[in-house]
């Protein structure tokens, strides 16, 4: 063969093959936080992880509150920190599935919450362990169950609650469909019936309902609903799980992700904070960090930018903290908080609403998407973080002597919905991330399903700017400059 057709051939086997890559790798390319936010994650991390008392942390009426538990599982892991921590809560949150996705704890058998049982398998995945055997439950195999059929209607898909006479009808949200979909897109396949219902409570606008349901029963989708809510906290998780979605190769994810996107910046306060709906409209911590982690996992960077350091001005620090300056790394749920707290310190009956709004507004800090915790390395900060000192450790659960200030929104609350005869809960934070995970291994895990991605682009550390665009031009103009002087000569000849 002549060397120039040699030439065209091998440029051209080569534009194909980088075409194939670029169209391999992920949808967007998620920028690394500023150094002083990456800290300041990680200060938070710390302070959390000193709450945590054998493993779990503690509610505002139990020892143990297993949702808070997992989110502050997962924020610990989206930063690194604390090892020891990590394990312990994984270890303890599998030897409690049942304490969480059920009643059984309260004696009424039968009922399986679909949304914490959804939110296990993803915390499970993303942890390291093995989310068929998790605590001896599939939790994979369990979630399936509960994902409505094809004789659902329009409501197939969705992941249910099992309901029993006492246990009331199922509230399943838009939360719960969003772990799902990042826990079934974790743990193997994932199937597009829960990827469609999820994009159908997305509308024309962008924004996505937190309720599938109505008065009058569940509606088909969020345009058929009218005057349907739009949720700034809702739409930041199934930003999130659609994205994991488009990486796993589902249809219609990546555009329904990148509209969401695009609505929660026009909810974007000036100074870079979100409110959510309902009771927490007002700027909050927890619906900035929901908000400004899904703007970095879709490539808003800038955005996500502005949230961090809305984020950050809601820290305590050793410097500002005032009375409260040995909870160093905590974030209030709000200025108000924050101002009470330099005050008068964090009182027992706050506390468990810091820890809530710490949890989920870290995330919004280290920027880590749902989806990628656990697979991506947590951001590293340049010198060491510092344990923020003074912090103790509860032993036993908070007295209470009112009713606890709600910190963040009614949508999805840590623990599954009491039975009708059992102790009053309270407003709690959205679980987050996370549910919703990383290098956390309980003991006798079995080694992971969850395979890391493997070497390329899509196995590095997702930083920098996205290049893909650039690479695939410059190929393309190389190899037809290249065929132009080929045939140029050719025709000389």
């Amino acid at each position: 063969m002549p060397l120039s057709r040699r030439l065209t051939t091998g440029l051209g086997a080569a534009t194909v093959a980088t075409l194939a890559m670029i169209t391999g790798a992920p949808l967007t390319v998620v920028a690394a936080p500023t150094p002083a936010h990456v800290t300041a994650a990680r200060d938070a991390a710390s302070w959390l992880a000193g709450e945590f008392t054998d493993g779990s942390l503690p509610g505002p009426f139990t020892p143990e509150d297993w949702g808070l538990t997992v989110d502050g599982l997962v924020a610990l892991s989206a930063t690194g920190v604390d090892a020891p921590t990590r394990k312990a809560a994984t270890a303890q949150v599998a030897k409690h599935v049942r304490s969480y996705n059920s009643y059984d704890d309260w004696g009424f058998e039968g009922f399986t919450d679909g949304g914490a049982t959804a939110k296990l398998l993803y915390a499970a995945s993303a942890a390291g362990a093995d989310p068929t055997d998790f605590g001896g439950y599939d939790l994979r195999k369990e979630t399936l169950s509960l994902i409505a059929g094809a004789d659902a209607g329009h409501q197939r898909g969705r992941i249910t609650s099992r309901t029993t006479a006492d246990s009331g009808p199922d509230a399943s949200n838009t939360f719960d469909q969003s772990f799902a979909v990042l826990g079934l897109a974790r743990s193997g396949d994932l199937p597009q019936d829960t990827v469609d219902f999820l994009v159908r409570q997305q509308c024309a606008a962008g924004g996505f309902r937190l309720y599938p349901d109505t008065a009058d029963g569940p509606s088909p989708s969020c345009d058929e609903q009218p005057g349907a809510t739009l949720d700034v906290d809702s739409t930041a998780m199934a930003v999130q799980a659609l994205l994991a979605a488009a990486e796993d190769g589902a249809i219609g994810a990546g555009d329904a992700a990148r509209k969401g996107a695009g609505w929660l910046v026009t909810q974007q306060h000036a100074d870079g904070s979100f409110g959510g709906s309902g009771p927490t409209t007002g700027a909050n911590s927890n619906s900035t960090g929901l908000a400004g982690q899904a703007l970095a996992a879709a490539g808003r960077d800038d955005d996500a930018a502005r949230a961090a350091k809305a984020l950050a001005a809601l820290q305590l620090t050793a410097d500002n903290g005032g009375t409260a300056s040995a909870d160093a790394g905590a974030i209030a749920y709000n200025t108000d908080g924050l101002t009470a707290a330099k005050a008068k310190g964090i009182t027992e009956t706050d506390r468990d609403q810091w820890r809530r709004a710490t949890a989920q507004a870290l995330l919004g800090l280290a920027q880590v998407p749902l989806g990628r915790i656990g697979l991506d390395p947590p951001p590293t900060s340049p010198e060491p973080t510092p344990t923020p000192s003074g912090t103790a450790s509860p032993t036993a659960s908070p007295t209470t002597t009112g009713s606890p200030t709600p910190s963040a929104t009614v949508t999805s609350p840590s623990q599954p919905p009491s039975p009708p005869t059992a102790a009053p809960t309270t407003t709690a934070a959205p679980t987050t991330t996370a549910v919703p995970t990383t290098a956390a291994v309980p003991t006798a895990a079995a080694p992971p399903s969850t395979t890391p991605a493997a070497p390329g682009l899509g196995g590095l550390p997702t930083t920098g700017a996205a290049i893909t665009s650039y690479l695939l031009v410059a190929l393309l103009l190389v190899g037809g400059g290249v065929t132009l002087l080929v045939l140029g000569r050719r025709r000389a000849g």
